[in-house]
């Protein structure tokens, strides 16, 4: 069961957002220091958001900071983590089990003709079913040999190197805006793989909510495509 303030992601992963500093107004705040000036009307402050965006002015948006709490397969936050911009703890399988507790695909994706990195869903039924029966073998047998491996005495440090990474992982991920819009700027783009992407767009569902003009900014200025962000998708 989703928390109110969590959106999801896949079948059983979330963003949520724990706490942040700052808003739309702390990059003016920011900006405005080097002239000794503080703030002056909200029309004026949202033009510097823009012009700041517009000229690659970027340093001031570092005094927005988020901390979200995300839980995606293991395969995913290992593309997130190539974003070497963010503080990050995640739960680790040294002092805790992992549980029955992965991802699986609603359908199988095949790869696109002319772009190496890009992929589409399968249309093809048989294939589909084939596909997806074998991945949810070859998971759950991995996982009764985790078990296994406990029940041995194996120490759960080494007994989980034959887990997949599909399984599920939790972590606290604290960024700045300046890095998160770099972020975003990848991995919700349409190039990016699919199950990335649908952390990004949550993600960026949550930046569009708490800082309504510097997201339009970013967006006008700096995201060559369409940034599809979330609706509210808590689960009732």
């Amino acid at each position: 069961m989703l928390k109110p303030d969590e959106l999801k992601v896949l079948d059983k992963g979330f963003v949520r957002l724990v706490e942040m500093m700052g808003d739309d107004f702390s990059p003016v705040q920011a900006a405005r220091v080097s002239t000794g000036k503080g703030l002056t009307t909200p029309e004026r402050d949202r033009r510097l958001i823009f012009y700041l965006m517009e000229n690659d002015h970027h340093s001031p948006f570092e005094h927005i900071v988020f901390k979200f709490h995300i839980k995606v397969p293991i395969f995913v936050m290992r593309q997130l983590v190539r974003h070497r911009i963010a503080s990050i703890n995640e739960r680790s399988g040294r002092y805790t089990e992992f549980e029955e507790d992965w991802y699986t695909p609603e359908r199988v994706r095949e790869p696109e003709k002319g772009n190496i990195q890009g992929s589409r869903f399968s249309d093809d039924e048989e294939l589909n079913q084939k596909s997806l029966a074998l991945i949810e073998e070859s998971i759950s047998s991995s996982y009764k040999t985790y078990r296994r491996l406990l029940g041995m005495g194996v120490a759960r440090e080494l007994a989980r190197i034959v887990l997949p990474t599909a399984m599920y992982t939790e972590f606290y991920w604290t960024i700045n805006a300046r890095s998160l819009m770099n972020f975003l700027s990848l991995r919700a783009d349409s190039h990016a793989q699919y199950e990335i992407r649908e952390c990004a767009e949550a993600i960026a569902e949550i930046f569009k909510r708490t800082c309504p003009m510097t997201f339009e900014a970013f967006v006008r200025y700096h995201y060559s495509g369409d940034i599809i962000t979330r609706g509210d998708q808590n689960d009732t």
